[in-house]
């Protein structure tokens, strides 16, 4: 009777393990497939300045520039977009992009995020004053893709890729 008893406790908590997790996926894929808002604007050029403000920094510290990666940068706008949608900032699905990454050749990937700033210098100078994102920003990276994402009230939301090649 015993092992009957503990037989049945065990089948009925697998059976628990098993219906939350399966929610727990069921809400990672509804996560993941958000639909994108039409009203967010990306910002290219502002993109562009956050890479020779970084750059800049780089080189005042005796580090090589990082170069702009299509496949970073693709990656990038898909989640700065995400963020947008969502508004609010976070490194969700990171290890997806992360993988995908290095299956195109990267060796580490690293990433940073932020929103809410107006100019390169005001970002990137946020960036320096966090530990974790200024060791992204200073690390042994050799490519990077930037995203700025603008939602529809003007915010902007940005997502830094740094990998090594």
């Amino acid at each position: 009777m015993r092992t009957f008893t503990t037989n049945l406790l065990a089948l009925t908590f697998a059976v628990f393990l098993t219906g939350c997790s399966q929610d727990e996926e069921l809400m990672q894929i509804e996560e993941a497939t958000l639909e994108v808002s039409a009203n967010l604007t990306v910002e290219e050029t502002f993109a562009k300045e956050i890479l020779a403000e970084v750059n800049v920094h780089r080189s005042s510290i005796g580090l090589a520039e990082l170069k702009p990666n299509t496949d970073s940068k693709v990656k990038a706008t898909e989640h700065t977009k995400y963020m947008a949608t969502k508004g609010q900032i976070s490194h969700d699905y990171f290890l997806e992009r992360s993988d995908y990454l290095k299956a195109k050749g990267a060796g580490r990937v690293s990433e940073n995020v932020a929103y809410g700033y107006r100019n390169a210098s005001e970002v990137v100078s946020a960036w320096l004053k966090s530990e974790s994102h200024k060791e992204a920003l200073e690390g042994n990276f050799t490519h990077s893709g930037i995203s700025v994402v603008k939602d529809e009230r003007g915010i902007a939301f940005f997502t830094q890729i740094f990998i090594t090649k």
